[in-house]
């Protein structure tokens, strides 16, 4: 898997770019205005459109870039904590915000375990995916029929619902919903009772070693970090795609903004 600077084109990038074009606009703008006698009440379509959007467009940069975004999540791997049409709060301050166009970061913190963090695919750097951060550089990570464990703790597992009953979310019917604790960390996970987690480790087989199919244990490498979906049967994440280098974080998920198709997960931490 590639470490160095990879070229990524997303949102971001488009408001880069956005801000280039305006800015220019607007600085061309000042500097004809300065040779013309009046100013025309009928400004060329270049500056209405161009140098008069650039302070809100920079703006919208800025605020994405350094400070905090709002990403959409489009699939159920992370369930239940989140959920599909959920839009997060992500904070880049958490980490330090990651230049435009590649993987150069300033850095401000590092991800711990137990972070829901936004990263870019390293398989395809222009998509954004979201995960739960599970180990940590020179993490030994145990894997068993769905549940996690680090550095040779016990397995903390307690079953929250076995997906049954008229309270039970349609998408969490027939799964088992479990309290998974980890380092200090509890989160809540679903699995698929006929699978149990037999999902292998075909990205990372030279840190890994499986005993059979849904149990194995992982060493993270330096610079890189193990990450899993929340839905352990339904996840492409580390299992198949491998481990996820530092470079490509992007920032840290800290709540669910609003999802408008249930209001009531606006603001929910997580």
């Amino acid at each position: 898997m590639t470490n160095g600077v990879q070229i990524g084109f997303s949102v971001n990038e488009i408001l880069a770019l956005a801000s280039l074009a305006t800015g220019a606009c607007w600085l061309g703008w000042k500097l004809r205005s300065r040779r013309l006698v009046a100013v025309p009440e009928k400004k060329p379509l270049w500056v209405s459109f161009g140098a008069e959007l650039f302070v809100v467009v920079a703006l919208m940069f800025t605020c994405r870039v350094a400070v905090a975004d709002w990403p959409k999540v489009p699939s159920g791997s992370m369930e239940p904590t989140l959920r599909v049409g959920d839009y997060l709060l992500v904070n880049h301050l958490a980490y330090g915000p990651r230049l435009p166009f590649t993987n150069t970061a300033i850095e401000f913190g590092q991800p711990q375990r137990g972070d829901v963090v936004v990263f870019r695919f390293p398989l395809d750097v222009s998509e954004f995916y979201v995960k739960r951060l599970v180990g940590v550089a020179g993490d030994v990570v145990t894997f068993k029929d769905g549940a996690v464990t680090v550095n040779g703790a016990p397995f903390d597992v307690q079953v929250v619902s076995e997906g049954v009953g008229p309270k039970v979310a349609a998408e969490d019917r027939g799964q088992w919903l479990l309290r998974e604790t980890t380092e200090g960390s509890s989160r809540t996970i679903k699995v698929n009772p006929f699978m149990m987690g037999r999902l292998g480790v075909a990205g990372m087989a030279e840190q890994c070693t499986s005993a059979r199919a849904g149990a194995w244990q992982c060493t993270v490498p330096v610079g890189q970090y193990l990450m899993m979906g929340d839905n352990r049967d339904n996840s492409a994440d580390s299992r198949v795609w491998g481990f996820l280098p530092h470079e490509q974080v992007y920032g840290k998920a800290v709540r669910v903004l609003f999802n408008l198709h249930d209001l009531s997960r606006a603001w929910t931490a997580l």
